[in-house]
């Protein structure tokens, strides 16, 4: 692919390329034989999954552009949103025939570890048995069969689910069609009986196959074949206009027409019969203006991200045992470590435990009054849900800012939030026309005569599960300054037709762009007076141009900036009289790289946030989002010290260049794989 496809006058890189690149470095892990076997095939599930919802989200936002008749070269930076549509699905076909080679090899490596995923032709005596009695007590009763004819309308068929397509060839050769929907309430690996050392699995898909008879007993076929579709639809949330429903209700129906969305993506096994084909077409009304893309034979290749350990320890990760924060005790109360000094929360090297013991201690601390949270995903079993209902049965005011919007999660934090409510949590719901991304508490607690503040700050979400594989950084803090800012934007939320200022946190929508030029504008001046001029930036994309051009401003002035960006990337670094002095690389490892750093200057008076932002349009001016100063000089150093492991890694870093290659970062120095020396930089912590 020529430079002219990816940039705009070779300024940007184009998004939804940039993002499919950031996709590329995850099918590297997969194809890494370094990874443990069993995680290539999970890094594989999160490929699929990952361009399940960029069909979702990206693409059907560009070919709504197509369909409204705009070019959209604009918004798309440069490229027309018709060519666009175009080069995406080349750069999705090569990269889906990459996926079913290196799962062709995977395949291979796990035989030779004596476990056999085999299909319907490769069934024995035993597992016959066995997968009969499987189906008739466990699948069939799950079943959905829709049989097809011309006169039949197709119902609409649901956003991601896979089917299988079905031929039936009748006497007197005619054809009668039909589809069998993967029930995702049955494991899609299903574990045969273990021969000796050997373990097999069969994929439901297959046990379908090897049971079409059983299913279709009641046609009489000559011949019968089944090849596996699945149809994307676009993602968007529509919201009605009823003023009689609550914003709950308006969610809640607009994610249930999510599944009946405009379909976006049609993918469909290749050695499909084509009058099959066809048929399927016609009766879903798609078109050559759809993305129509040829795969292999097994379709929501995401299932992988749950394929079965088979107690195989040696074919995955050593897991970690996250550690405790030196000199902050889980056992002793958490507000009166925090009344000394700050502390920093470092996930998932340092155990999540503390946010919960936080809100616990909250929940039943009869001095508590008032807690004040953001909610953006929640766990499926959540803790910190628990928690904050516990504390209004006690009688606290707990407000709870729940943004309903949190793409693919909403349904979860919709049932949440109608727990809460029905407890007595007064809940927020966001912020008209802005999505609520900021993580952050209050607590207000009786001191004396007087109301004393903790509180914390984070990165990521305040959700269990992720928190075991994103990385994260949570501020515990009791100072003053930065929690009376904290509880003002609880009052925007409250009263958002006013524009509060804040004198320590940096706020999206109004503040993030102005302060951080502000900040730039400073390194910039160093340089010009003769100093050094330093930027350190660690987020998950940047697609603002203008926050590009900024960089570009004080790369041209001598500002050396160094970048880690985990995803999207539109800015081109190295570029003589434009980027020269920026170096950007990617960590894409075992956990999720999620923080969010900003460091400017490299002496004693260097100003370092952490924040819930990413540099894109929709952090700087379509969310609230909080980027908070770091005043503690220890931290302040922690948190250099571990963004210096991740840009000194040479084993899992690409080089982020204007040529979208995903090359590693190779060096002769000694060898740093940046997750692993991060978790023994805080191993040695405790016990210095």
């Amino acid at each position: 692919m020529s430079k002219t496809e990816i940039s705009n006058n070779n300024s940007y890189i184009n998004r939804e390329i940039s993002w499919l690149q950031f996709n590329a470095r995850v099918l590297q892990e997969a194809a890494d034989e370094t990874v443990p076997l069993i995680e290539r095939l999970r890094f594989l599930g999160i490929f699929s999954n990952n361009l399940d919802e960029f069909f979702k989200v990206r693409y059907a936002t560009v070919k709504r552009i197509v369909e409204a008749g705009k070019g959209g070269k604009s918004e798309l930076g440069g490229i027309k949103a018709k060519e666009l549509l175009e080069i995406i699905t080349q750069i999705v076909i090569k990269q889906q025939s990459e996926s079913v080679e290196i799962l062709r090899i995977i395949d291979q490596s796990l035989k030779d570890e004596n476990i056999y995923v085999i299909d319907e032709t490769q069934i024995d005596d035993i597992q016959h048995e066995f997968i009969k009695e499987y189906f008739i007590k466990t699948v069939s009763p799950a079943l959905v069969t829709i049989i097809l004819n011309d006169s039949v309308v197709l119902p609409n068929l649901k956003d991601s689910a896979a089917y299988l397509a079905v031929r039936m060839l009748m006497s007197g050769d005619q054809k009668q069609f039909a589809l069998i929907e993967i029930p995702k309430s049955v494991n899609r690996f299903v574990e045969l009986p273990k021969e000796g050392d050997k373990n097999f699995i069969i994929m439901v898909d297959d046990l379908l196959r090897y049971c079409l008879e059983d299913i279709f007993n009641i046609f009489n076929y000559k011949s019968i074949s089944a090849h596996m579709i699945k149809i994307t639809r676009d993602g968007e949330l529509d919201f009605e206009s009823d003023l009689s429903k609550s914003f709950i209700e308006k969610i809640s129906d607009s994610v249930k027409h999510r599944q009946i969305g405009e379909p976006v993506r049609f993918v469909y096994d290749k050695t499909i019969h084509k009058e099959t084909l066809r048929f399927l077409m016609t009766k879903m009304g798609i078109d050559t203006t759809d993305s129509i893309i040829p795969g292999g034979r097994y379709h929501n290749r995401r299932d992988y991200m749950s394929f079965p350990s088979l107690g195989r320890t040696d074919l995955l990760y050593s897991k970690i045992e996250p550690l405790p924060i030196k000199g902050l005790s889980l056992k002793d109360s958490i507000f009166e470590a925090i009344a000394k000094k700050d502390y920093l929360l470092h996930a998932p090297y340092q155990t999540f435990a503390y946010v919960v013991k936080f809100l616990r201690e909250a929940a039943l601390d009869p001095k508590v009054k008032t807690i004040k949270i953001t909610i953006y995903r929640l766990a499926e079993i959540s803790h910190v849900a628990s928690s904050l209902i516990n504390a209004a049965i006690n009688g606290k005011s707990v407000t709870v800012s729940i943004e309903l919007r949190a793409r693919f999660d909403e349904q979860a934090n919709i049932d949440y939030a109608q727990q809460m409510e029905d407890e007595g949590v007064n809940l927020i719901f966001g912020v008209a026309g802005l999505k609520v991304h900021s993580k952050m508490c209050v607590i207000e607690r009786e001191e004396g005569k007087k109301l004393r503040r903790y509180g914390f700050i984070s990165t990521g979400n305040f959700n269990e599960s992720t928190a075991k594989i994103y990385t994260d950084y949570t501020l515990f803090t009791s100072n003053k300054k930065i929690l009376k800012d904290v509880d003002q934007i609880f009052s925007f939320f409250e009263t958002n037709y006013r524009i509060y200022k804040y004198k320590h946190l940096i706020v999206s929508p109004h503040y993030t762009k102005s302060a951080v030029f502000k900040l730039i504008d400073k390194e910039i001046e160093n340089v010009k007076q003769g100093r050094e001029g330093l930027i350190r930036l660690k987020m998950n994309s940047i697609s603002s141009y203008p926050m590009v051009d900024k960089l570009y401003e004080a790369s041209r002035a001598g500002v050396k900036i160094q970048m880690i960006v985990r995803g999207l990337c539109c800015l081109i670094p190295g570029i003589k009289g434009m980027s020269e002095n920026i170096k950007v690389i990617s960590v894409v490892d075992k956990f999720l790289e999620h923080s969010r750093v900003y460091i400017f200057g490299n002496n004693e008076n260097s100003k370092l946030y952490i924040s819930s932002a990413d540099w894109m349009t929709r952090n700087i001016e379509n969310r609230v989002e909080v980027s908070c100063p770091i005043y503690d000089d220890d931290i302040k150093k922690e948190i250099i010290d571990t963004f210096n492991i991740s840009w000194n890694d040479n084993v899992k870093a690409r080089l982020l260049t204007d040529s979208q290659e995903n090359e590693y970062l190779k060096n002769d120095k000694e060898k740093v794989r940046s997750q692993f020396a991060t978790y023994d930089y805080y191993l040695k912590k405790i016990e210095d």
